[in-house]
């Protein structure tokens, strides 16, 4: 192996190419027009252009990833995690190259990478499987039948991909055609495959995991397993090893069920098997064929590679520990640090000021002056602290939090470190509804400091840096902002004025974007407006866009009559859906846009005929 491709991008391209450049192996970085100038380009040894935006036309492009290879004169393709890395089309096509898969074989891609056929190989084994259905009868009616058979609540999720897409929670009966017919519709646009499956839903687990890792000798062991259960939207923000709720007798089980499974299927590489822990039983999700985001806290516990094994393996080379030579040292937890509101709504946006806080690992792409484009997932990174114990390795992670500058668009660095903070998770209580039960009170929490520190942050929008030195007056100056749609009045006197640290960027559409150490706010000088409410009267009459996206629905037309809470229409952004839903009862006067376009953040979308 003398010069890999990476057919990726953003933070894991660069992670590849860290390991790749330390064992003397040349990389290729593909990359669409919106990530030209992205860190991945500039750091690999050659960069070529896939030409185009969306991923259906740069790096989900079989085609154009061969043709980069063949071009650079590659000789191996390393898919990273997302995008191709499970689709085992992809590796079939790089294998018969003549280039050398950096994965698992394609058959055992197909083997395991559909949820499906993967329980259906576990239950062979004598893997622990929760009661479901998954079968070529893919018609709602089946469903519908399946469902009663198993009991409510069932979970839809999609057979293929990950990631949380494709899932949906269904209480009721009621429910069910809804929830099949938008897991469907994300499971296409996603994985390019709208097949289903059903389980018995359980309410209140833990997502445990198990890296494993095999050769092509027939050797497979385990790495440990890590706690994933604080998430948002099926997807993961907070990850740890090891699991607070897993001792030795069940790490060894779940270990060993993995291992099975992994060689069932005669996997080489790495992977991760995934499961559901309720007290002390666990059952099968899934297998991922793939690298995991969060592989950085089993390296931090292990001190161990896993893209050089992945490299090594790759080559034939056999693995170079065995299961009792693995060892374990310390706690370490990973966040997610994603360009999305507290609402875990996704926006796009230029990061305009960027510093990373040290003493902590943090893989990342991000850098002042990028622009997050709405085409791909919003993560931009993630922390990883490493300590002797867990409650250290919280306390360091919360605190790198709190110094990271991030300014120019939302993002949840605050909501993160009150997660870490909070005390159900400090005492590794934390089940996958943590953020359903206490998402709110997090929220509130972060709204109460918001308001302790705005004065501070006034001054940082009303007079910016350098301006209070020429202040004409040193009484205290009345001012309004704008805050959370809100106009609020502070009061600004001299000694606020010299001892804030608040920084402030303006953002594109005229707000401040203050940062006040660990407190966000997004704030408006409103001191001179006319004294009335924030949205001028006009608000409750428009639905605007919260954030850029691809209209892929419209569920109202003029004249249609709508009660809150109605959908009104449903944005693509950054690989999710969202419906945006009616704020009022009312008459829909106008759609301002079509099935199909593009949406700009604040863009008005749908107006109504003015309340009585």
């Amino acid at each position: 192996m003398k010069r890999l491709l990476i057919a990726n991008r953003g933070e894991i391209a660069r992670r590849v190419i860290r390991t790749a450049h330390r064992l003397g192996i040349e990389t290729v970085a593909v990359y669409s027009d919106a990530d030209a100038r992205a860190l991945h380009v500039r750091e690999a040894t050659v960069a070529v252009p896939l030409h185009g935006d969306a991923s259906a036309d740069t790096y989900l492009r079989i085609d154009k990833l061969l043709a980069a290879a063949r071009e650079t004169g590659a000789d191996a393709v390393h898919p990273g995690y997302g995008f191709l890395s499970e689709n085992a089309e992809f590796a079939q096509a790089v294998v018969d190259a003549g280039l050398t898969w950096v994965g698992p074989p394609a058959s055992a891609i197909r083997a395991l990478g559909s949820k499906s056929r993967a329980k259906q190989l576990a239950q062979a084994r004598g893997v622990p499987c929760l009661h479901g259905y998954q079968g070529e009868d893919q018609s709602d009616e089946r469903f519908a039948a399946e469902a009663r058979r198993i009991g409510f609540p069932v979970m839809v999720k999609a057979a293929a991909g990950g990631g949380g897409r494709g899932m949906r929670l269904v209480q009721e009966p009621a429910q069910l055609p809804s929830a099949l017919q938008s897991a469907r519709s994300e499971a296409q646009s996603a994985f390019g495959s709208g097949e289903l499956l059903l389980e018995r839903a359980l309410l209140a687990p833990r997502h445990v995991e198990v890296q494993v890792f095999a050769d092509s000798h027939g050797h497979c062991i385990h790495l440990g397993e890590r706690d994933c259960s604080v998430q948002r939207r099926h997807q993961k923000i907070i990850e740890e090893t090891p699991s607070p709720a897993v001792d030795a007798a069940m790490r060894e089980r779940m270990g060993r069920c993995a291992v099975e499974l992994a060689q069932s299927a005669g996997y080489v590489g790495a992977g991760t098997v995934e499961f559901l822990v309720e007290g002390g039983d666990f059952f099968l999700m899934e297998m991922n064929t793939r690298l995991q985001v969060e592989h950085p806290v089993t390296e931090a516990v292990t001190g161990l590679d896993l893209v050089e094994w992945q490299l090594r393996i790759a080559r034939g080379e056999p693995l170079p520990l065995a299961q009792e030579q693995v060892a374990f040292n310390g706690h370490a937890i990973e966040v997610r640090l994603c360009a999305e509101d507290e609402q875990f709504i996704p926006h796009t946006g230029r990061v305009m000021r960027f510093r990373e806080p040290g003493s902590v690992r943090f893989d990342h792409a991000i850098e002042a002056g990028l622009d997050v484009p709405p085409y791909y997932d919003s993560m931009l990174g993630k922390l990883v602290a490493h300590a002797p114990t867990r409650n250290q390795a919280i306390d360091r992670l919360a605190q790198a939090l709190d110094r990271t500058v991030l300014l120019g668009l939302p993002n949840n660095r605050q909501f993160l470190a009150a997660c870490l903070r909070h005390p159900v998770f400090r005492e590794g209580r934390a089940l996958i509804p943590f953020l359903v039960g206490h998402g709110d009170e997090i929220r509130a929490a972060i709204a109460r400091e918001e308001s302790r520190v705005l004065p501070q942050c006034a001054a940082a929008v009303v007079f910016p840096r350098g301006a209070a030195s020429h202040l004409a007056s040193p009484f205290v100056r009345p001012a309004r902002l704008r805050h959370r749609d809100q106009l609020v009045d502070v009061r600004l006197s001299e000694s606020q004025l010299a001892a804030g640290d608040a920084q402030a960027m303006r953002v594109a559409d005229g707000r401040w974007h203050v940062q006040a150490g660990p407190v966000d706010l997004f704030v408006e000088d409103a001191s001179f407006d006319p004294s009335r409410g924030a949205a001028g009267g006009a608000g409750s009459n428009e639905l605007r866009a919260p954030f850029n996206g691809k209209v892929i629905a419209i569920k109202a037309e003029a004249g249609t009559r709508v009660a809150k809470g109605d959908t009104l229409l449903v944005i693509e952004s950054m690989k999710l859906e969202h419906a945006l839903s009616a704020a009022r009862d009312g008459v829909v006067k106008a759609i301002h846009v079509k099935a199909g376009q593009q949406a700009a953040t604040s863009q008005v979308l749908v107006s109504f005929e003015a309340a009585a």
